[in-house]
């Protein structure tokens, strides 16, 4: 055994109290440290529980597990547990906008205190989440509330707070996959072992199993947590460069590749199934059953994983279209048939990682395309991503050219070279893409973060009249603001806003965004837009690589746009980040010159 506690069983208190204490934050080596004290108290079994309910949920993301309790439910479980009013606890909520606080303060003035009031362990809290989570049917939303109402009626105030805080998907505690991972390597291995936490996660999709393997087995454990069919591989990611000449520099000879605007997916087939995953680990084979189709007759007879771009095409003239069109497929449980039929999309397959045994991402990308190549059956609705592979700059600018007049967004350069893997969950210099401008001194669109809005006026009287955009900075956790975004909307983007954002809203600024700027209303960092701009500029007033490049600095969009795209394939720790920003601003300036 690798924890170093005792057997006694952990108490919720421990790491409700410690929630506390990480809230009180924003540094993320201090964060680690409060988990890493956790972990080492903890079983295995309870290491496990620790990760996910610190991720917000009791499963990895892949499972689709979700605890789907809205505010009058909670508000309901927990009159139930505190003898209170129901029309008083939503009073308190409307005051305060936080159903955790409303919790907390109930329970700490709670008409009755049963004398059989059972302990909260960290096993029970757990398992009753979970019994939550799968729970379905005809009479779920009674049990679902009893059982919130039970853990309730036995917690102390601070564990009533993360216990509903939890169940509506508000923990607010900004601590992302990235922390755990220091957390757990701080407690169970070295720090030169980190990267082998980070690489096992990666291949496997699910924290809680690394966290569960670690304090069972130390780090020769993660020597089992391979490659396999039906467990999502974190995706391989681009960097970026401002052209085609500044690419074969990098890489010299290479593939090239369309970049597809659609929604990048990652096919799972074994044993006669196949299922579908976003980039986020959601499956959505239920929303793609024309894809599912099309593909169980690509790959019939093979357990495989393989990846690929779903792009919408014209059913009238079979051309491609951009990518708000598959967000009509996307979350649907109505209709669906008539949106297949609406809204069809074909897969277009650029790589695999895993074929009959062999797992794929350790070897060089040539093979990878070889072993797709005579693998797959091209048909109906399944084709290959256009590929050459050159040196050629000419050749390089005239596919380009052919990837955007085809409705391409542009391409992906690739490595050949014999340490061409894939490297799950990493973004490096093997991969690198080229979008088109825009018409815009920017080099590509950026994806951004909402933190923030502005009152509207005039016309936008009574709604957001901008948008405080962020990108995150990896290094510290943290959203840095980039720009105010109030162009590009049309009315009924104007309409859905208060739709699309009001759900994240906060009463306060959010504790990992980092602005200046004092915005109308906060929100936590959720929701990602694609944007344009202008040029890049050096900015006073943003937060983003401030001092980077000229003391008191940071930079700005200039003259933003929203590119009609909500984002909703991307959490906020996928936006742009601040390095990326740097880079695109040193780009442009070479550009100018």
């Amino acid at each position: 055994m690798y924890y170093l506690g005792n057997p006694s069983p952990m108490d919720y208190s421990e790491l409700a109290c410690a929630y506390e204490s990480i809230g009180s934050t924003a540094k993320r080596l201090e964060m680690a440290a409060l988990l890493e004290a956790l972990f080492r108290k903890a079983t295995p079994d309870e290491a496990r529980m620790i990760t996910y309910l610190t991720q917000g949920s009791v499963a990895p993301d892949f499972k689709g597990l979700e605890f789907g309790v809205a505010e009058k439910m909670a508000l309901r479980a927990i009159g139930e547990a505190t003898r209170l009013p129901e029309d008083g606890l939503l009073e308190d909520y409307k005051r305060n906008g936080d159903l955790g606080v409303v919790a907390s303060e109930a329970m700490s003035r709670k008409r009755q205190t049963s004398l059989y009031a059972t302990p909260l362990t960290l096993a029970r809290v757990f398992e009753s989440l979970q019994r939550l989570a799968s729970a379905g049917g005809g009479g779920s939303q009674d049990l679902r509330t009893k059982l919130i109402a039970e853990l309730l009626h036995d917690s102390s105030p601070v564990e009533a707070k993360y216990i509903v805080r939890t169940l509506v998907g508000k923990l607010r505690l900004g601590v992302a996959a990235m922390s755990i991972i220091d957390a757990l390597a701080q407690a169970y291995v070295t720090k030169e072992q980190r990267d082998e936490v980070e690489a096992a996660y990666n291949v496997c999709s699910d924290l809680g199993l690394v966290a569960f393997t670690l304090a069972k087995d130390g780090i020769s454990g993660l020597a089992s947590i391979r490659v396999s069919p039906g467990t999502p591989i974190r995706v391989m990611l681009c960097e970026r460069l401002p052209g085609i000449p500044d690419i074969l520099k990098k890489l010299g000879k290479c593939a090239l590749e369309y970049k597809y605007d659609g929604l990048r997916i990652q096919a799972h087939s074994s044993g006669g199934k196949l299922a579908l995953y976003t980039r986020q680990m959601e499956e959505v084979s239920a929303q793609f059953p024309d894809v599912v189709g099309s593909l169980s007759i690509a790959l019939k007879g093979h357990d495989a994983i393989v990846e690929g771009e779903c792009v919408p095409v014209d059913q009238d003239t079979g051309d491609l279209l951009p990518f708000q069109t598959v967000s009509h497929r996307r979350g649907r449980k109505y209709g669906l048939d008539a949106a297949v039929k609406d809204f069809p999309v074909h897969v277009f397959l650029f790589d695999c990682l895993y074929l009959d045994g062999k797992d794929f991402t350790s070897v060089p990308f040539p093979e990878r395309r070889k072993a797709l190549m005579s693998t797959v059956r091209g048909g109906d609705g399944v084709a290959f991503a256009q590929s050459i592979v050159t040196d050629d700059e000419a050749e390089a600018e005239r596919f380009f050219d052919q990837s955007i007049s085809s409705g391409g967004e542009g391409i992906v350069a690739k490595s050949i070279a014999p340490e061409s893997v894939y490297r799950a969950g990493a973004r490096g210099w093997l991969w690198i893409k080229y979008k088109r401008d825009y018409r815009s001194e920017m080099i590509d669109t950026v994806d951004l973060v909402v933190v923030g809005a502005f009152a509207g006026r005039g016309r936008r009287a009574g709604s957001y009249g901008a948008l405080l955009m962020a990108v995150r900075n990896p290094s510290t956790g943290r959203y840095e603001t980039v720009t105010k975004l109030g162009s590009g909307f049309d009315d009924a983007n104007l309409a859905e806003l208060p739709k699309l954002l009001d759900g994240h809203k906060l009463k306060s600024r959010d504790k990992s965004v980092d602005s200046q700027m004092k915005a109308d209303a906060w929100f936590e960092p959720a929701v990602v837009m694609e944007v344009v701009g202008a040029e890049l500029t050096l900015s006073p007033v943003h937060t983003c690589a401030r001092d980077r490049l000229r003391k008191g600095s940071g930079l700005a969009v200039r003259f933003p746009r929203f590119a009609g795209n909500v984002r909703s394939d991307k959490k906020a720790e996928d936006a742009t980040t601040t390095d990326e920003m740097v880079e695109m601003y040193r780009a442009q300036l070479k550009k100018i010159e």
